[in-house]
């Protein structure tokens, strides 16, 4: 009888919460609000997760700066060369920035960091051809072709305390992968250079600083190992933004000026980023202001990059939390940037000539005039940002270390006398990001992009925000 009782006590009970379950869901389904057409409550409501269209995820300033360094790794995938079979590449043009460098300033009052940029191919990052390059470099006498400007330069970095800028073996390393990787797809597979070939076959120009001359033959020799020194004649480029002779341009200055301003402006509103110069300057024992033009992420990014401890006194130690900070003001900086019309009014007007330089030679190589099949330009992240700017490609992150931007020029097999171009950056194909491209990849969902479009672009698309039709007017022209 008990165990009966028992029974169905637990009978009616477990009736008893299903009616209350069921009960609740019901009630749940019952708005409190009237509801929209469109299914949203016509009150806020809290989303659990986010908007991907509204909501785009906050920056991670560790992983940023991690991205920045370039560490070498794993092997890297890239999309260069890729292209329907019936396509022909017909000539490459490339754009780096110099590779993993030793800091331009130094914090006051503080030890530089102890980085050693001598080459030592058993230490780590390094690269089967690190010592064959070594050993190239180091053969080097007077039937190499250079500036003079150049021919002074060391080709590798050897002190055992790094120079202020020097190039350190990290971004000897870069170079040497891009190189082979470039090597891989465009001579192994697409057999763009001639095993004959000749001086007239490449077009290498550098600025005067030695971390851009010596990633440039970092890259070179693993692109064409043991090349041939009569071969190579590497140009000096005195400017950083390569005007070559068209380098006056009084409104591309105004318009840089206007952004410096807009930087000034986002750096004394934001109140974190102050406090925390405050404090970093209370430990170092200097003024804030002398800190802060002592431009100290440049210092401290080569301490994350390398692993080596920040910055300590008497006082305290620079922190993680200090780089965090100082690096997410960069990145908001770089993203107000885009949002601005400032920085992009002066990149169309600072790339004009080495995009146009770049368009007159692949023109040539269509009409059987040219034959430079590659083009290597090495230089700075003050190069390849405006280039980014220009182009329209804004989703692009700031020049990491050893940062590729490539042009290929391809032949439609099947229509003789069309080509086209793709434009890759770190080996993602961002051609359809380019504003001469966006629309037409849009609406014809086509591998790849005219190469007219981009001819029109240069020679008149870049103008237009100056209600200008060339280069010269819209230098003297300005908007607001």
């Amino acid at each position: 009888m008990f165990f009966r009782n028992r029974f169905l006590f637990l009978l009616a009970l477990a009736a008893l919460l299903a009616f209350l379950s069921l009960s609740l869901q019901f009630l749940h389904l019952i708005p409190v609000n009237p509801v929209k057409e469109d299914g949203l409550n016509s009150k806020n409501r809290k989303r659990i997760m986010p908007d991907p269209l509204t909501e785009p995820p906050p920056i991670d300033p560790i992983y940023e700066a991690k991205f920045y360094c370039n560490i070498p790794s794993i092997p890297e995938r890239s999309m260069e060369g890729h292209a329907p079979h019936y396509f022909k590449l017909v000539s490459v043009h490339v754009l780096i920035r110099h590779g993993d460098r030793y800091p331009l300033y130094a914090i006051p009052k503080t030890k530089r960091p102890n980085i050693d940029c001598t080459l030592v191919p058993n230490r780590k990052p390094s690269h089967p051809q690190l010592e064959a390059f070594i050993g190239h470099m180091s053969k080097l006498g007077s039937e190499a072709k250079m500036d003079s400007t150049l021919s002074s330069m060391p080709r590798y970095p050897s002190h055992l305390l790094c120079e202020m800028g020097e190039l350190t073996q990290t971004g000897v390393v870069q170079h040497l992968r891009n190189g082979q990787l470039l090597q891989d797809i465009y001579i192994k597979k697409h057999n763009l250079i001639p095993s004959d070939w000749s001086a007239k076959h490449l077009y290498l120009e550098t600025t005067g600083k030695s971390r851009t001359l010596q990633s440039g033959l970092a890259l070179l020799y693993a692109f064409l190992p043991d090349f041939d020194w009569n071969k190579i004649n590497f140009r000096h480029q005195w400017s950083a933004i390569f005007c070559t002779g068209n380098c006056v341009c009084p409104i591309r200055n105004h318009y840089l000026g206007e952004d410096q301003r807009r930087q000034y402006s986002l750096r004394v509103t934001n109140i974190q980023l102050e406090k925390t110069y405050a404090d970093m300057a209370k430990i170092i024992g200097i003024p804030t202001k002398q800190l802060r033009a002592s431009n100290p992420i440049d210092s401290l990014l080569c301490h994350f990059c390398h692993n080596v401890s920040f910055p300590c006194t008497k006082n305290g130690c620079i922190t993680m939390e200090h780089f965090k900070v100082i690096k997410a003001h960069q990145l908001e900086d770089e993203k107000e940037r885009q949002e601005k019309k400032y920085y992009y009014l002066y990149a169309l007007l600072a790339t004009y000539p080495l995009l146009n330089q770049t368009v007159n030679r692949m023109q040539r190589i269509a009409e059987g005039k040219g034959e430079e099949l590659f083009v290597l330009y090495s230089a700075h992240d003050v190069t390849l940002s405006p280039v980014l700017s220009a182009l329209g490609i804004t989703e692009a992150r700031f020049p990491r270390f050893a940062a590729r931007l490539v042009f290929e020029l391809w032949k439609d097999g099947k229509k003789n006398k069309e080509y086209f171009i793709r434009i890759l950056y770190n080996g993602v194909d961002v051609s359809s990001q380019t504003s001469f491209c966006r629309d037409y990849n849009q609406r014809y969902n086509k591998p790849m992009c005219p190469f007219e479009k981009f001819v029109r672009f240069v020679n008149l698309d870049m103008f237009l925000p100056f209600n200008a039709t060339n280069y010269y007017d819209a230098c003297r022209r300005r908007l607001f």
